[in-house]
């Protein structure tokens, strides 16, 4: 077995210090200090972070150099959901007519990793639930089959795997979003847009009205 390069084992390093809380939202990524502190040259370090600014999880500013991106206000969670109601329910739509054996299957795979998430509580288990939610959407919008939808999804993508890791509280509710993303597997099978889109329509509206409930019993 081939060993993993560098920038991917810095790249999962970090991810893995995001996901556990160990980096902190707004907090400065010095690539000076990153490399003393893992004992890693700059170059790795650099093509790691920038992998990170790709997925929105980290930004950059001019003469500030790159941040954990800063946790998300109650008005951009708003907006972010208004924009994936738009976007999601015609991805499903297309998904549902351009559906597949294959592409059903792995959609079943990624709701049982999601649903299997939520009986542990450690960093593992959270990262098993932000990959397998990241997953079925993106398999979705694949399927889709239309480049302007799905890039309309991916531009959105950073900021939803943001929402996804800095709202962590939403891997509780794992077994009701495995539920949600069964149920939209169900229509995408039977094949019917309308139901597709309604089913996930519903599902990040209930995602995002959970997200709502966590932002504020945080501030509490």
């Amino acid at each position: 077995m081939s060993k993993l390069p560098l920038a991917d084992h810095m790249h999962d390093v970090l991810l893995t210090q995001l996901m556990d809380g160990t980096r902190k939202p707004g907090e400065p990524l010095n690539i000076g200090a990153l490399s003393r502190e893992l004992e890693v040259s700059q170059t790795p370090l650099r093509e790691a972070l920038a992998r990170l600014e790709h997925s929105g999880l980290v930004q950059r500013e001019a003469h500030r150099g790159y941040f954990v991106a800063p946790a998300f206000t109650k008005r951009e969670m708003t907006k972010l959901a208004a924009a994936r109601e738009l976007i999601e329910p015609a991805i499903a739509a297309e998904s549902a007519l351009r559906r597949t054996p294959d592409f059903l299957a792995e959609l079943a795979v990624t709701i049982d990793e999601l649903a299997a998430s939520g009986e542990g509580t450690d960093a593992d288990a959270f990262r098993q639930y932000w990959t397998s939610d990241a997953r079925f959407h993106s398999l979705i919008a694949t399927q889709a089959d239309n480049v302007f939808l799905e890039g309309a999804f991916l531009a959105l993508s950073g900021h939803v795997q943001r929402f996804r890791l800095f709202m962590k509280a939403g891997h509780a509710h794992a077994g009701q979003a495995a539920a949600e993303h069964q149920r939209i597997l169900d229509a995408l099978s039977s094949g019917d847009p309308g139901v597709a889109a309604q089913e996930m329509l519903s599902h990040v509206r209930s995602a995002s009205e959970r997200a709502l409930v966590e932002h504020e019993e945080t501030r509490a």
